[in-house]
């Protein structure tokens, strides 16, 4: 009874919300949301400056065919293929179905291990195959972000009937393209699309074989908590750096296993990592067959995408939040846990802060709810502003402007070495004749 009390008073004060103050919570909550709420938000974040600075609509298009399945691949993939697809469908015909479901299948390697109720009948060594044969079917994620640039210069041939990069962003006003060049991008684009398939259906085998036999081999589960933990690799050949920040680091961002998020399988800094860096390197593959200026412009802007979006989001979050912090800013909302980590609550953590606050200050809890959620609407906002303005909007503009420079250069060295005119005498014609 308690409990559905609680409940109704924690409604209660989002229902009661000021107007003004609305539009705030419903930012947080597009912050914290599902997949498809990120989705939209990350989308316009990264779609809407290059749109604006779109340089024709062949650039509009083959942009827009790009990020909008891009984030679909980041946001959706992952929690398809690794939870629904391979978890709930695939694994339960292969191995006994309660390994698939067991709530320790999102543990950590170390923690399985530990665990001395999973070491009866040689369970930790099913469940650790099983997470290994769920990273080996999701590798058709960072395959598919990088075949996903040879499917754009394809989708922009064949809807625009431009292969030729200088086309495609305006930059050559006579628009005349090549037609073995069109072939060219079109015969690698297919290729490495084949390729990529087949690669995905192999991810697919390796997992069924992994997930029925893996627990079998010793040597096997040695090999899978490399796979899965790399970085436990190297704290055995440099014993002296474990337990460092660096350690740290490395098993965080090199990890492939997948995170944990209300007992489902969400997506790691190391898959995000290992797929971003994918993407990197289809764009450059893929660029190349559309000249010289595609492949510059992609080295340009890409490598910035990438650091930020695999370390640059939570360092500029991290950094802004400690500035905070030592400035005595938000204390309700920002706080030191004894480990020496910042925690941010959660917006559903906000009403029982509220109520607390309000109780022990003797204070209107629907004043205090308001207050925490513009507090947190802040923290989250600068954040995110950063990342629309400067990794959208600056580099977008940047980066076009760049590539015009590059134009301008590329067509002046072409001009000045060029045979210069010499105008025709009656003398020499005269001397060609004889």
């Amino acid at each position: 009874m308690i409990n559905k009390v609680n409940n109704f008073e924690q409604n209660s004060l989002y229902k009661n919300l000021k107007k003004s103050v609305k539009p705030l919570d419903k930012f947080i909550q597009s912050q914290e949301n599902l997949s498809h709420t990120r989705f939209i938000q990350d989308t316009v974040t990264n779609w809407v400056p290059k749109a604006l600075f779109a340089r024709s609509i062949a650039d509009f298009g083959d942009m827009s065919f790009l990020e909008f399945l891009e984030s679909g691949i980041f946001y959706f993939a992952p929690p398809l293929i690794g939870e629904f697809l391979l978890r709930r469908k695939m694994l339960p015909n292969i191995m006994p179905g309660k390994i698939a479901k067991n709530p320790h299948l999102t543990d950590s390697i170390e923690n399985i291990l530990k665990n001395k109720e999973l070491q009866k009948g040689g369970i930790n060594k099913r469940i650790i195959a099983a997470k290994t044969a769920l990273v080996a079917g999701c590798i058709c994620v960072p395959v598919a972000e990088y075949m996903l640039s040879f499917a754009k210069n394809l989708f922009t041939l064949k809807v625009f009937k431009k292969s030729n990069f200088d086309n495609i962003a305006n930059l050559d006003k006579t628009n005349k393209e090549d037609v073995e060049q069109q072939k060219k991008v079109e015969r690698n684009a297919k290729k490495n699309l084949k390729k990529g398939a087949l690669l995905s259906l192999g991810g697919f085998g390796a997992a069924a074989v992994i997930a029925a036999y893996g627990h079998k081999s010793d040597a096997a589960q040695k090999l899978f908590k490399t796979i899965l933990e790399p970085a436990d690799l190297v704290t055995k050949v440099f014993p002296k750096i474990k337990g460092s920040k660096f350690d740290k680091f490395l098993h965080e961002y090199t990890k492939l296993d997948f995170d944990s998020k209300d007992g489902k399988l969400a997506l790691s800094k190391g898959q995000l990592a290992l797929t971003a860096i994918s993407g990197l390197f289809g764009y450059s593959a893929a660029a190349k067959d559309r000249g010289k200026l595609d492949f510059l412009e992609v080295w340009t802007r890409v490598p910035l995408v990438v650091f930020y979006t695999i370390f640059g989001s939570s360092m500029f979050d991290y950094a802004f939040k400690k500035y905070l912090i030592r400035n005595n800013k938000f204390p309700d909302l920002i706080q030191k846990t004894s480990s020496g980590d910042m925690h941010i609550p959660s917006r559903k953590e906000l009403p029982d802060i509220a109520q607390r606050i309000a109780k022990n200050k003797n204070l209107n809890p629907q004043d205090v709810m308001n207050r925490l959620v513009k507090e947190k609407a802040f923290v989250t906002a600068v954040p995110y502003a950063f990342a629309l303005l400067f990794m959208g909007f600056s580099l977008a503009a940047i980066t076009r402007l760049w590539t015009q420079f590059r134009y301008n250069q590329q067509t002046k060295k072409q001009a000045g070495t060029a045979q210069p005119f010499v105008k025709p005498s009656f003398t020499a014609f005269y001397n060609k004749k004889v």
